[in-house]
C-alpha cells in the first residue's frame, strides 16, 4: 500500500511539475544591445544613468564599440584603451554588474581590427604584378619595379595627400578627416622574379634583381615571359574609428600581426579587474570594403608550398589566369584554400586562444571573409550574423549546431527601414526571421551613449534604427524585448534537431575566376551565388527540411551510430550533397565511412566528379576514382542505391525523392505559409512557430515529430496552456493554431502526457461592436511642443487635428472614451483597434491589460474585467519622423557627427549635400486611427 501511494504522490508530483510554464528569463535570454560610445565622450554619472534605463527596458547586456565623435564634444573626447578611457569601461562594468546586466567589447573602437599602434609590417597587404617578355639573348632593359600610385578615401571630404605623413596614424585631426583608406606613392618591395619559357621551362630569378630593381639576366634560349610580384599596402583604415582608434587594418593573415595587435589589450588591462567582460567582440571582416583586395602576406609562398605541395612562384601564370582554364581554376582554388587557412589560423585562432587567457569568449562576425565562414565560426564561441536573409543567418547558426554551441547571436536590425520610419512591428519580423534561422542571442544595432543633456533627439548612429531612450518607441520597447526574452528563453534551452547536414561544396566556389583574386562569404548570395546549393537549399528551407551546412573540416568530425549522424551532441538523419563538382578526396573517404557505420548519404543528380585544386593531382584523382569505381548502383522510383557497409548511398535527379527515400519527413504546415525553427529538450521538441502571410490562421496544422501531448504559449500575449491535438488520419499529430498576420507561438511537445489548463482558443460569438463616443486626446510627451487637448468623435490620424504643434509632433499621447458593457453572452471580448501608428498601451477601468505593437492590434478582455459603464485609454507613440522632418525643414542642425552624418538609405532622402534629410516627408500618421471595436467571443475548438 505505501508503494502504491508514493507511485501515485510521484505521478501527481511529475504531472505538476510537467505543466506548461515559461522558462525563467535569464541575463542571457534577454536581447542586448551594441552602446556605441561616440568619441568615447562618456561620463560616470550618464553611464549609470543609461544602464539604468536599459535595464528597466528589459535589456540584458550592452556590447561596448567606440566610436567616431561629436562635433562640439572634443574636449570629452577619450583615447581609446587610454588609462582614463579604462577608467570608465571600469565604472561601467561596475555598474553593470550591480545592474544584472552583461557586457562585451568590441576590440576595435570601429572595425575590423586596426588602430595607430599597427605597423606597417603587419598591417593589410595586396599583391601586384607585371610581366614582361624576352627573347633568346636579350636583356631586359627597363627596371624591375613597381610604384604605388598614390589614394586618398576619406567620408565626406576630397584631401591632397600631399598633406598628409605616412603613416596615416601620425596626422592631427584624424576624426575631422575620417579616413577610410590611405595608398601613399612609394616602391613596392619584390617578392619574386619568375621566367617560364614556351618550352616549359622555368627559371627563379629574384636573386639578379638588384637593388634599384636592374635584372642581371640574359635570355637562354627560347621565348620567354617574366612574372615579377610585388607586395603592397593595401592602405584600408580602421572604420568609423573613434579618437585613439584610428589607424591601420591588421593584416589577418598573419599571426605576429594579430599577437603584436592584441599585446596593446595586453598592456592596457593591466591592473583592471575584468571578471564581469564577458566576451571579446569583432565587428566583422570588411577589410576589402575598399578600393582593391588585401590578399597578400609576406609569408604567403611557404604557407601555400607547405599546404599544397608544390611552389606557387612555378604556376604564377596560372594565379593570375593566364594559363589554361583548369589549370587557373585548380591554383585559384589552392591559393584561395591557404588564405582561408591563414584566416583561420593565424587571426581565428589565434584571437581565440589569447582571449582564454584572459577567462573570457570571444563572439565574431566572421562573414564578409575570403574563407570558408563555417570554420571560422566553429572557432568563434557564439558565432554571430548580420542581415535577414535565412540562408545567410543559417551559416552562424550552422556552425554553432554542428559544433555544439548553445549560442548564436545576430546584429540585428541594423537597416530596417529609413532612419526614424522602422516600428516595433518591422522590428519585431526582423527579430522573427532571426529566430527561425536559429538565432537564439539578439544583439540590437545598436543604442547611443547620449548623456542626458544632449539635445533631442540626442547622439546618433548612421545605421537607420535607432534603440535608445530618445526615441518615442521607448515607452513599448519593453514589449519587444520581453517578447524576444521569451522565445529566447526557449530556444536556449533546446538542442538542434536539423535531419539534414548539407555539404557546403565551397571548392565549387573557390575554382570560379571572378573580378579579383579572393571570393568574400557571407551566405549564399557572395560565394555561391548561381551554383546548385543555392537553389537546392531555398528548396528545403521552402519546403519544411531542417537543415543546417556543414564544412569538409567539420564533416571529418562527424561519426554513424545505428544509423545516426553524430556531431556537436546532435543527431542528424543524413548528408545531402548539392550537386558538388570538387570534393576532397577525404572528404569523400569520410561519407564512405560514415555509410560503412550505418548512414545513409544522398546526393543530388551526380556524385562529384572530381578532386580540387592542382598540387599532387594524379595521384590524389586516381585515387578518387578507385573510391567511386567501388560503388555499384542500382535503380528503383528514379532513386539510384548503392549499399555501403551498413549504409548507403543514394542518388537521385531532386531533393524531395532522396530525403524520402532517407526516411526523413518535412515540416508540412510550411505549405500553409508558417514559418518554423524546431529544437528538442529532454521530452520533446520546441517549435517556434511565425505567420507573416497575410491572412490569419486558424486550423488544424501537422508535426513531424511524434508526441503525446503538446503546451501551446504566446510569447506575446504570455497567454499558455494545453493546446488541441490529435492523431491525423496518416498517423501524426496535428495540432490546432489560431494566429494572426504576423504573430507566432512556441510549442512544446512531450513524448508523455502531460496535464494542465487548456490553452484558450476564441471564436466570434457575435458581430463587432464598433466603440463609439467622443474621445479625449491630451498630448503628454514628446516635441518640439506638447498640442493642446483634443476631442473627437471620429477617430484619424492627429496629424489631422485642428491647432498648432500636431503635424510635426512626435511623442505619447492618450486616448480616453468611456462607453457602456457591449451586448452578447461570450466568454469575453476581443478588443481591436484597428490601425494604429505606431505602438499602444491599454488601460481599462484604471487596470492596465497589454501593450500592442502590431502589426494586429487586438487583445482579449475577460468578461468580468467590464462593468455597466467602462473607461478605456490608449496610450499611443508615434515615429520620431514628424518632429525630425520639422527640424529638418527649419534647418535645426542635429546632425553633427564626425566620419558619417548622416547616411541615407533610400535615394529620395538624399538631401544636396548627399547626406539625410527628412526635408520633405510629409506629415505621417500618427496616434490611434481605428476603428476600435469588440467583438463577443466563445472558447473555440
Amino acid at each position: 500500500m505505501k508503494k502504491k501511494i508514493l507511485l501515485f504522490l510521484f505521478l501527481i508530483s511529475n504531472s505538476l511539475l510537467a505543466q506548461p510554464r515559461w522558462p525563467t528569463i535569464t541575463q542571457q535570454t534577454k536581447p542586448w544591445t551594441r552602446w556605441w560610445w561616440m568619441g568615447s565622450a562618456v561620463n560616470q554619472k550618464d553611464l549609470t544613468n543609461l544602464l539604468e534605463q536599459y535595464r528597466k527596458a528589459g535589456l540584458g547586456g550592452v556590447e561596448v564599440t567606440p566610436i567616431y565623435g561629436v562635433k562640439g564634444e572634443e574636449r570629452n573626447f577619450i583615447n581609446f584603451l587610454s588609462p582614463k578611457w579604462m577608467t570608465m569601461l571600469d565604472h561601467m562594468l561596475k555598474e553593470a554588474n550591480r545592474l544584472g546586466m552583461g557586457v562585451d567589447l568590441a576590440q576595435a573602437s570601429g572595425w575590423p581590427f586596426g588602430g595607430p599602434w599597427v605597423s606597417p609590417a603587419d598591417a593589410c597587404k595586396y599583391v601586384a604584378y607585371k610581366t614582361y617578355s624576352l627573347k633568346s639573348g636579350e636583356k631586359l632593359t627597363e627596371p624591375v619595379t613597381y610604384i604605388q600610385q598614390p589614394l586618398v578615401r576619406t567620408v565626406g571630404e576630397k584631401i591632397d595627400i600631399k598633406k598628409l605623413v605616412d603613416p596615416i596614424a601620425r596626422n592631427p585631426n584624424l576624426q575631422r578627416h575620417a579616413f577610410d583608406q590611405v595608398r601613399f606613392e612609394k616602391p613596392l618591395p619584390l617578392q619574386t622574379l619568375m621566367a617560364y619559357s614556351d618550352k616549359g621551362q622555368t627559371v627563379d630569378l629574384t636573386a639578379k634583381v638588384d637593388s634599384k630593381g636592374a635584372l642581371n639576366w640574359t635570355a637562354p634560349e627560347g621565348r620567354w615571359t617574366l612574372y615579377a610580384v610585388f607586395q603592397g599596402w593595401h592602405g584600408k583604415m580602421v572604420e568609423r574609428a573613434g579618437p585613439g582608434g584610428e589607424g591601420d587594418v591588421i593584416d589577418h593573415f598573419s599571426k605576429t600581426a594579430t599577437q603584436n595587435y592584441l599585446r596593446k589589450f595586453d598592456d592596457a588591462f593591466k591592473g583592471h579587474d575584468l571578471k564581469t567582460l564577458r566576451a571579446f567582440f569583432n565587428d566583422s571582416y570588411e577589410v576589402d570594403d575598399a578600393q582593391g583586395e588585401s590578399n597578400w602576406t609576406p609569408a604567403l609562398f611557404e604557407e601555400f608550398k607547405k599546404r599544397h605541395g608544390y611552389d606557387l612562384r612555378n604556376h604564377l601564370a596560372a594565379l593570375f589566369g593566364k594559363d589554361s582554364e583548369d589549370k587557373n581554376g585548380r591554383v585559384l582554388t589552392d591559393y584561395r584554400s591557404t588564405i582561408s587557412e591563414l584566416l583561420l589560423e593565424n587571426y581565428t585562432k589565434t584571437w581565440s586562444a589569447w582571449a582564454k587567457t584572459k577567462g573570457k569568449i570571444i563572439r565574431n562576425q566572421a562573414h564578409g571573409s575570403p574563407a570558408n565562414i563555417l570554420d571560422l565560426y566553429a572557432i568563434t564561441d557564439i558565432p554571430e550574423i548580420e542581415g535577414t536573409e535565412i540562408l545567410r543567418i543559417k551559416f552562424a547558426s550552422s556552425a554553432a549546431n554542428v559544433t555544439g554551441k548553445k549560442l548564436t547571436s545576430s546584429e540585428s536590425a541594423t537597416w530596417d527601414n529609413e532612419h526614424f520610419l522602422s516600428k516595433l512591428s518591422d522590428i519585431k519580423k526582423d527579430m522573427d526571421r532571426f529566430l527561425l534561422g536559429g538565432v537564439n542571442h539578439t544583439f540590437y544595432h545598436g543604442t547611443n551613449y547620449s548623456p542626458q543633456a544632449a539635445a533631442w533627439p540626442g547622439w546618433l548612429f548612421y545605421a537607420a534604427v535607432h534603440f535608445n531612450p530618445n526615441n518615442t518607441f521607448w515607452n513599448d520597447f519593453g514589449k519587444l524585448n520581453q517578447y524576444v526574452a521569451r522565445c529566447q528563453s526557449f530556444l536556449q534551452a533546446g538542442k538542434p534537431n536539423n535531419d539534414v547536414l548539407v555539404y557546403l561544396p565551397i571548392y565549387d566556389s573557390f575554382t570560379r575566376p571572378g573580378k579579383v583574386l579572393l571570393q568574400h562569404y557571407d551566405g549564399i548570395d557572395h560565394g555561391f551565388k548561381g551554383l546548385p546549393v543555392e537553389e537546392h537549399a531555398e528548396t528545403l528551407w521552402k519546403k519544411g527540411y531542417g537543415f543546417d551546412f556543414i564544412s569538409d573540416k567539420q564533416l571529418l568530425n562527424v561519426t554513424a551510430t545505428n544509423g545516426k549522424l553524430q556531431t556537436g551532441g546532435v543527431a542528424y538523419q543524413t548528408v545531402l550533397v548539392p550537386e558538388a563538382r570538387y570534393m576532397p578526396g577525404g572528404t569523400f573517404q569520410q561519407l564512405i565511412k560514415l555509410a560503412q557505420n550505418g548512414a545513409t548519404v544522398v546526393f543530388i543528380n551526380n556524385l562529384p566528379e572530381d578532386v580540387p585544386g592542382f598540387g599532387n593531382l594524379a595521384t590524389r584523382r586516381d585515387a578518387f576514382k578507385k573510391l567511386v569505381a567501388q560503388l555499384k548502383f542500382t535503380e528503383s522510383k528514379g532513386v539510384r542505391r548503392a549499399t555501403v557497409g551498413k549504409g548507403a548511398f543514394l542518388v537521385a535527379r531532386n531533393a524531395d525523392a532522396l530525403l524520402a527515400a532517407a526516411g526523413v519527413k518535412r515540416e508540412r504546415m510550411v505549405d500553409s505559409g508558417l514559418q518554423l525553427v524546431r529544437r528538442s529538450h529532454a521530452t520533446g521538441k520546441y517549435y517556434f512557430i511565425a505567420n507573416w502571410g497575410e491572412k490569419a490562421v486558424d486550423g488544424w496544422f501537422p508535426l513531424s515529430t511524434a508526441a503525446k501531448s503538446v503546451a501551446l504559449y504566446n510569447p506575446m500575449t504570455e497567454k499558455l496552456g494545453m493546446a488541441n491535438f490529435r492523431t491525423s488520419a496518416e498517423g501524426g499529430g496535428e495540432v490546432y493554431l489560431q494566429l494572426a498576420p504576423g504573430e507566432s507561438c512556441i510549442l512544446e511537445t512531450s513524448n508523455t502526457v502531460v496535464s494542465g489548463p487548456a490553452y484558450a482558443y476564441w471564436k466570434p460569438a457575435g458581430a463587432a461592436q464598433p466603440i463609439k463616443g467622443t474621445w479625449t486626446i491630451n498630448f503628454l510627451s514628446g516635441g518640439p511642443q506638447l498640442p493642446s487637448k483634443k476631442e473627437t468623435d471620429n477617430l484619424g490620424s492627429w496629424t489631422d487635428l485642428d491647432g498648432d504643434y500636431v503635424k510635426s509632433f512626435s511623442g505619447t499621447a492618450s486616448y480616453t472614451l468611456s462607453f457602456p458593457k457591449p451586448e452578447g453572452n461570450g466568454a469575453g471580448w476581443m478588443l481591436s483597434l484597428g490601425k494604429v501608428a505606431e505602438s499602444a498601451r491599454i488601460r481599462l477601468n484604471g487596470k492596465e491589460i497589454g501593450t500592442l505593437i502590431g502589426p494586429t492590434y487586438q487583445l482579449f478582455i475577460p468578461k468580468d474585467q467590464l462593468k455597466a459603464t467602462n473607461e478605456l485609454t490608449v496610450f499611443v507613440s508615434n515615429s520620431m519622423a514628424n518632429r525630425i522632418a520639422e527640424m529638418d525643414r527649419e534647418r535645426i542642425n542635429w546632425k553633427k557627427f564626425y566620419n558619417i552624418n548622416m547616411s541615407a538609405r533610400l535615394r529620395e532622402n538624399r538631401g544636396a549635400d548627399g547626406n539625410f534629410t527628412a526635408e520633405k516627408w510629409k506629415p505621417r500618421e500618427s496616434g490611434l486611427i481605428g476603428p476600435v471595436t469588440l467583438t463577443p467571443v466563445v472558447s473555440g475548438k
